[in-house]
């Protein structure tokens, strides 16, 4: 798109001058005159500042007629005046991506898996108007949405609220205007156009002070009967000029004509692309429905009838790639009704077996039973004889299919009287109400009739049949039009020839035809359109011979394109469904490397668009061999998620990873590349991709090689990228050199929020650096330092950091060389940051000494949250210390001091705590040296505490005595859900105090009694008792 002109200065709606009053008056007589600015001044560039409106218009009587008529043409449709929250905020793209100029509207939602791009947004009441203080309101604005999303709802509404006076209040005139209109004449002049929505602007026109506060309104660009070539089209200014409408509408685009008024253009994406980004200004989307809106929509469907619509929306659910297309309303709307209809009249026991509808042919197949039976229409003896209804469909097809195959064929959506009569279609059964079904009629300004079906998909399902039954008897190719070529006889050659002419149709504009030809062959559509569309087992001996043909249209390609995966797509409607479950099965099994073939491969690209084992939820390890990835990199640039760990890939995959993160249309959000043989190269190319993409949200390069020079690559892409908030690079021996150039890029960069450094030996140097970041970087919250060979003076300024830092939540410096000196300074910095939530100091040096320091901090710090203090050669002292400060601190929730031998002494300190803190809720001691005296303790304390959820024993010496005294607790406390006593020589006796204590206890949800010498007898008697005593408490033994 061409970048709008700057304003000289100042802020948006500012303009030029005031003119005086005498000035406005003669400016107000020349309008209602028809004149334009005549005067002795040379014509000044229009005035694109947004201007308050004309008042209420009662001055321009024309204005306000033309209001009132567009008030009665709008009508009061359900959305009109208060449109859905989708038509009120519109998606603010940059231009088309390759999937939306190149694929079929389905194929754009299935790829994208029904989810939008995150863009801004605009609201339709700002859809006109700057986006800044210093730009210019858009001339050429142009919204792209898929058939069926609402663009001419959208239209509708917004003419409606302007003529209401609700939105557009800078536009004094509003002219709206379809394609379909316009395919009415072969020849226009800007003039007659103008007239022809604005009837009421009389002989002299309007001056162009009118028309410079005008906007004209273009819907349906895909729908125009001739391409627009802005290449060869000859320039034309004058506006009285009868030219070609394809001609006039490229140089009103042009600014040759009207170069004063605002145009708005909607189009499907496809047809968009006709029109060259640099003409255009500004280009939104309307997205579809959200799940929430889809429940609504439904909802709305079936207002009477709550039950009627949970069944639908469960149908719709059950099927993943149904559910997609329902992101589309009137894709929604369509399967809805069909759904409803089945569910009111459902079938009996000869059809039992067909349904719910499992493919798109048999949502179809049941929506065209709808049309023929008529709604209420199959219940008794109101049903139509058989006869009746395959005459009716027979004749429906005959009539309206050879006018959707050869529209489809031509690229030709919208119908007028001469096409009709061209291709023989039936003027009088258009009338019909089962016609209305799929046929809609709309009378256009030239009181023209134009037909167009109610959906495209509609159009493809009708054409689909039609070909279907015409292939019995053709002998020449239907897609000839007549036109010669040699013979074709029989079904299978007429359907090799689709198969191929949709394999070559580069903008996929026979890939959903080729779906409903195919679902045509499955026996459960045979079953339902027997005797009323298709014949009784109708070309079943054909389907094998079918699926065979289409598995041999993916031929071993360098990639796999869109048109290979529809050929799953169409496998499916046929349901031959045998060659994706096995690559279904062996993605879940890890096996996927034995298959490499192209249909593998296609399979693979099919699933991950609408397979429930290839979902962000569910993130199975992709294991890739290179080639295989290296094909599938078209359809990976759709998928929100992808783990691609331990697939020993090398820097030359990574270029090719790169090219994908590089592209416009890439969605991938999450990629884990953990585990491979990844150097500074591979990272290079990585980071070459980062600075021009904006998915990628979470990068995780644990356990490579990237080493210094690849973090530095990486870092200095972080310095400009704003949209990864999530980097993994453990285990990648990036050094002190690689933190500091991290640290560099920490200090620039305000969007990563996690860094993974673990295990990367940065030692002091690196961890000065990253504290010296800490200073100045608002936006990490998560540090993994672990393992680093930082001592000391790294955490005396890691902790210098932390008492300016107020964003970073957690702190990873278990497996470091921190001694009582550092855990000093980490008690200062404790006493002064706020923000800290968790702290990890697992395995260091702390000693009694360090712990006591940090369990004076706590006393005072009111933010730190989880406290990790594990195998720390910590001792009875410092838990006693602790102890005390948990009777002080209510924010920690949650205390690790296990594998410090603590003994009796400390676990009393600690219960004594718990008999008065109410905030801790986790509280680990596993080896910790506790018996059966420090049992008792905690048992005493649990009798009291209200807040303990988690305590964890593991491998302590409390024996029989210990164990009663917990379970004479757990008889009276109702806050514990998680105990562990494992390894703790209970023997048979403790083990069942335990579990006859569990009958009075109703909140513990999970006991491990494992390793206490129970015996396999016992471990069964005990388990049953805890059954029965605590149903809901799961047992391990």
């Amino acid at each position: 798109m061409r970048k709008q002109e700057l304003r000289p200065g100042g802020e948006a709606g500012q303009g030029h001058a005031a003119s005086s009053p005498a000035e406005q008056v003669k400016a107000l007589v020349d309008l209602l005159a028809g004149k334009g600015g005549q005067g002795s001044q040379a014509p000044q560039p229009p005035n694109r500042t947004p201007e308050c409106p004309l008042k209420p218009h009662g001055n321009d009587l024309r204005i306000q007629r033309h209001r009132e008529a567009l008030l009665s043409r709008t009508g009061g449709g359900p959305e009109l005046g208060s449109p859905s929250p989708r038509l009120t905020s519109l998606l603010l793209v940059e231009g088309l991506t390759d999937l939306q100029l190149r694929e079929h509207d389905f194929t754009q939602v299935e790829a994208t898996r029904g989810g939008w791009c995150s863009a801004k947004t605009i609201a339709l009441d700002r859809l006109f108007l700057p986006l800044s203080r210093v730009s210019i309101p858009p001339r050429i604005s142009i919204t792209i949405g898929v058939a069926g999303v609402g663009k001419t709802t959208l239209v509708r509404n917004f003419v409606h609220l302007w003529a209401r006076g609700q939105v557009g209040k800078d536009f004094s005139l509003v002219l709206p205007l379809t394609f379909r209109d316009l395919n009415t004449h072969e020849k226009l002049s800007a003039d007659r156009l103008l007239r022809s929505v604005f009837p009421h602007a009389g002989e002299a026109g309007l001056a162009s002070t009118a028309l410079s506060k005008a906007l004209l309104v273009l819907d349906g660009l895909d729908e125009c009967k001739t391409p627009l070539d802005f290449s060869n089209t000859v320039a034309c200014t004058d506006p009285k000029k009868e030219i070609q409408v394809d001609h006039l509408i490229t140089n009103i685009i042009r600014g040759n004509l009207f170069p004063e008024v605002s145009v708005w253009i909607t189009s499907r994406p496809g047809a968009a692309g006709q029109i060259p980004g640099g003409l255009v200004d500004r280009m939104t989307e309307i997205r579809g429905f959200s799940e929430e809106e889809i429940k609504t929509c439904l909802e709305q469907m079936f207002p009477e009838d709550p039950v009627l619509t949970g069944w639908v929306l469960s149908q719709v659910q059950a099927d993943r790639a149904l559910y997609l297309m329902c992101t589309v309303p009137a894709f929604c709307r369509l399967a809805g009704a069909a759904l409803g209809h089945l569910h009111r009249h459902r079938p009996g026991p000869p059809d039992a077996e067909l349904w719910p509808p499992r493919t798109l042919c048999e949502l179809y197949s049941w929506y065209f039973r709808m049309a023929l039976g008529g709604e209420g229409q199959e219940k008794a003896k109101a049903s139509p004889r058989i006869e009746q209804l395959a005459l009716s469909g027979r004749k429906l097809v005959g009539t309206l299919g050879r006018l959707a195959f050869h529209g489809l064929v031509r690229k030709k959506y919208v119908f007028y009287e001469p096409d009709l009569k061209v291709l023989g279609v039936d003027l009088a059964l258009l009338q019909t109400a089962l016609c209305g079904r799929f046929l809609q009629r709309e009378e256009t300004l030239a009181s023209a009739a134009a037909y167009c079906f109610t959906h495209l998909s509609l159009q493809e399902f009708v054409a689909a049949a039609y070909y279907c039954s015409a292939s019995k008897r053709a002998i020449f190719d239907l897609f000839t039009e007549g036109g010669v070529s040699w013979p074709r006889l029989g079904f299978l050659t007429h359907f090799r020839s689709a198969a191929q002419r949709a394999m070559q149709a580069e903008d996929g504009r026979l890939d959903v035809f080729l779906r409903f030809l195919s679902g045509l062959l499955s026996p459960r559509v045979n079953a339902l359109l027997a005797g009323s569309l298709l014949t009784q087992g109708e070309h079943q001996g054909y389907r094998a011979q079918v699926a065979e043909l289409l598995q041999g249209c993916l031929r071993p390609d360098v990639a796999v394109c869109a048109r290979a995966v529809n050929i799953l797509h169409c496998l499916r409607e046929l349901q031959h469904i045998e060659l994706a479950r096995s690559v279904e099965g062996a993605v879940a099994s890890g096996g996927l490397a034995r298959l490499t073939s192209p249909p593998h491969r296609a399979a693979l690209a099919y699933l991950l668009q609408v397979s429930d084992v290839c979902t962000p939820e569910a993130p199975l390890p992709l294991r890739l061999g290179p080639g295989v990835l290296q094909s599938l990199l078209p359809q990976l640039l759709y998928c929100r998620s992808l783990r691609l760990d331990t697939n020993q890939f090398q820097d030359p995959v990574m270029d090719l990873l790169g090219s994908v993160l590089s592209g416009k249309d890439c969605r991938i959000q999450r990629i884990s590349l953990a585990e491979n043989q990844i150097s500074n190269k591979g990272a290079k190319a990585l980071a070459r991709s980062l600075l021009v993409n904006r998915s990628l949200t979470t990068l995780d390069l644990r356990s490579n090689s990237i080493g210094p020079q690849g973090a530095k690559a990486l870092a200095d892409a972080l310095k400009i990228n704003r949209t990864l908030a999530s980097l993994s690079l453990q285990s990648n021996r990036i050094r002190d050199d690689g933190a500091r150039s991290m640290a560099e890029a920490l200090a620039a960069n305000r969007i990563l929020c996690v860094l993974q450094f673990s295990s990367n030996s940065i030692g002091d140097g690196g961890a000065k650096a990253l504290a010296e970041a800490l200073m100045v970087n608002q936006g990490l919250k998560s540090l993994d330092l672990q393992s680093n060979s930082i001592s000391d003076p790294g955490v005396a300024a890691l902790m210098g950091a932390l008492c300016t830092n107020q964003t970073l939540l957690s702190l990873n410096l278990r497996e470091n060389s921190i001694s009582p000196e550092g855990a000093q300074d980490l008690a200062r910095a404790l006493r002064t940051n706020s923000t800290l939530r968790s702290l990890d100091l697992t395995a260091n040096l702390l000693h009694d000494q360090g712990a006591q320091a940090i369990a004076e901090a706590v006393r005072e710090n009111h933010a730190l949250t989880s406290l990790h203090l594990q195998w720390n050669f910590i001792q009875a002292g410092a838990a006693k210390a602790l102890g005390q400060a948990l009777q002080l601190n209510m924010s920690l929730t949650s205390l690790d001091l296990q594998e410090n031998a603590i003994g009796d002494e400390g676990a009393s300190a600690v219960a004594s705590a718990l008999k008065v803190n109410t905030a801790l809720t986790a509280l680990y001691l596993q080896v910790a040296s506790i018996g059966a005296l420090g049992a008792q303790a905690l048992g005493e304390a649990l009798a009291v505490n209200r807040t303990l959820e988690i305590l964890d024993l593991r491998g302590n010496t409390i024996e029989v005595a210990g164990a009663k005294a917990l379970a004479n607790a757990l008889k009276v406390n109702s806050s514990l859900r998680r105990l562990n006593l494992q390894e703790n020589s209970l023997g048979m006796e403790g083990a069942i105090c335990v579990a006859t204590a569990l009958s009075g206890n109703h909140g513990l949800r999970h006991i491990n009694l494992q390793g206490n010498h129970i015996g396999e007898s016992g471990a069964r008697m005990i388990s049953e008792a805890i059954k029965t005593n605590a149903p809901l408490c799961t047992v391990e033994m």
